[in-house]
């Protein structure tokens, strides 16, 4: 079987016949998700072992054991992106590491595309630029902005981007 995310460049194939590799061999292979929380309360839902969400506070703790030295509990205070995650195994004993990302680093995305993987990333994005215009509105006079949708495109694309964002 073959599994592409919405939106996703990348696919992972499970089955058997594949690799050589043992069962159970793979260890703290990175998904990337937007939300981390809702991510994770899904796995549950759908009856996943899963941790906690939380954030590592030495380099590298993310991949120790649930209560090593190192980790906190819950998201990244500041919710930075790539900065918490959730850990689970598969049946096969193989482990995973859910990462939130919300906002790409520089060169880590196709600088021809923008896209949203989910109504929930584009939701993020709206208010995150909501958020932006209005200080924007403010800096120049509390005027309201007519060309507001030129600035949320802008905006949207130059964050999906890294690119240096509209003031």
């Amino acid at each position: 079987m073959q599994f592409t995310p919405p939106g996703s460049p990348a696919s992972i194939q499970f089955g058997t016949d594949i690799t050589s590799a043992a069962p159970g061999s793979a260890e703290s292979m990175y998904l990337v998700v937007s939300d981390i929380d809702a991510a994770r309360d899904e796995l549950a839902a759908k009856g996943v072992e899963i941790s906690e969400t939380f954030h590592p506070e030495a380099p590298g703790s993310q991949f120790q054991p649930t209560g090593s030295e190192g980790r906190a509990d819950g998201a990244d205070r500041e919710r930075a992106s790539y900065g918490s995650f959730a850990r689970f195994s598969d049946p096969d004993g193989n482990s995973y590491l859910l990462q939130e990302v919300t906002t790409r680093l520089p060169g880590r995305i196709d600088s021809t595309a923008t896209s949203y993987a989910s109504v929930n990333d584009l939701l993020e994005a709206l208010k995150r630029v909501a958020v932006a215009h209005s200080e924007h509105e403010a800096r120049n006079g509390g005027e309201y902005d007519n060309e507001w949708p030129v600035w949320y495109a802008a905006y949207m694309v130059a964050e999906q981007h890294g690119s240096e964002l509209p003031r």
